[in-house]
């Protein structure tokens, strides 16, 4: 028997954008804008998210939402929370590229005034969802690391480990070859973040560069870009600062789960539009890359981890988690992780809430000793 499930909490990347400058060392970002091929990856993960979740053949329709699929959303079901600081300008139009194809334009999106005159929504019924976002300076749970004293500590902890020397000397020779073709850029491990950022962009955007970037420097370059990205955001203990990308965001992930499963509450879709970092701090928080090594580092543009809640068979009746991820267009569909050392697809909300709320609960306190106000 499918189990049915109560509503999903969803994290999303942006789609692409232009180029994008990253401090090393501190991780301050530079301005950046989204593309139009941006907002189709977006549009089109929200329509995959739309057929999977909300269509009413969809074995996953989530329960109370409207079977009807020209029905217009109920306000009080969705929350969107978006990401304001560092690709902040980018996330924003990601999440509105997403909901366009998740909640798309319906005739039915209309209002009769008292004079009996009926207006429907510019664009064909077009669909409003409101947006919330946090002011980037004091955003502390989508853009935690930025300021913190802490987590730079742990960026410097990190280059001078002997690992990361050793991959820097084993990662010479490709230095080497690619100094001709970053213009200037520090060609180091260091840095490796915008060497890879400034070659992808260019690889897809300017044709003259494509066809003259020698084959195997970008995977090179996306190798190693993983492996750095995948050590400074991460941490042995799941409670430490390397993985405050996802201790941070796992308040609003538990919250919504209490309000889904627990509270007599409509929410049924939480979904959450950020950058890169989360997903590779909950990567290793929830114990994923033991089974999926792949996923190690980036996740690309427009991917998604989806957060189901599912209600068991009777006679249990209990509530299950069930994590998804697709990594972008690279994934035609969600792949099923297996998380916390479980061999399930699921496990008891109860249990997950139990085993991932300490890791986040001595976080706020750190970014108050850390963050400026």
């Amino acid at each position: 028997m499918q189990p049915q499930v109560l509503g999903v909490l969803v994290l999303a990347r942006n789609g692409d954008r232009t180029g994008f400058y990253q401090d090393p060392y501190t991780y301050e970002p530079s301005f950046t804008e989204s593309t139009p091929l941006g907002a189709v990856e977006s549009f089109q993960l929200g329509s995959y998210l739309k057929s999977t979740y909300l269509d009413s053949s969809s074995p996953l329709h989530i329960l109370d939402m409207p079977l009807d699929p020209t029905h217009p959303i109920p306000p009080n079901q969705v929350h969107v929370h978006a990401k304001a600081g560092g690709e902040g300008a980018t996330v924003f139009d990601s999440s509105i590229a997403l909901l366009q194809g998740m909640f798309p334009p319906t005739q039915r999106n209309k209002i009769t005034l008292a004079n009996g005159t009926t207006i429907t929504s510019p664009l064909g019924g077009y669909q409003y969802v409101p947006v919330e976002m946090v002011p980037d300076s004091s955003d502390s749970v989508l853009e935690s690391w930025v300021d913190c004293a802490a987590f730079k500590k742990h960026i410097t902890k990190v280059y001078n480990s002997e690992e990361f020397k050793e991959k820097a000397r084993d990662a010479k020779h490709f230095f080497g070859s690619v100094h001709d073709y970053v213009f200037g850029r520090p060609t180091t491990l260091e840095n490796i973040w915008n060497v890879y950022d400034y070659l992808n962009t260019e690889l897809t955007y300017n044709q003259t560069f494509a066809f003259r970037l020698p084959p195997t420097l970008i995977e090179q370059a996306r190798a190693l870009a993983n492996y750095h990205e995948d050590a400074v955001f991460s941490d042995k203990e799941v409670g430490g600062i390397g993985n405050i990308a996802g201790r941070t965001i796992l308040h609003p992930i538990l919250r919504s789960f209490e309000r889904i499963a627990f509270d007599d509450d409509p929410l049924r879709i939480f979904l959450i539009e950020t950058s890169y970092q989360p997903f590779i701090s909950l990567f290793h928080m929830l114990d994923v890359l033991s089974s999926r090594p792949d996923l190690a580092g980036i996740p690309n543009y427009a991917s998604a981890l989806s957060f189901e809640l599912l209600r068991g068979p009777a006679p249990e009746f209990r509530d299950f988690v069930r994590i998804k991820f697709k990594n972008g267009t690279d994934d035609s569909e969600f792949q099923t992780l297996r998380v916390l050392g479980h061999e399930d697809d699921a496990i008891p909300v109860t249990e997950f809430i139990y085993r991932l709320e300490g890791s986040h609960s001595k976080t706020p306190s750190a970014l108050q000793l850390n963050k400026p106000r």
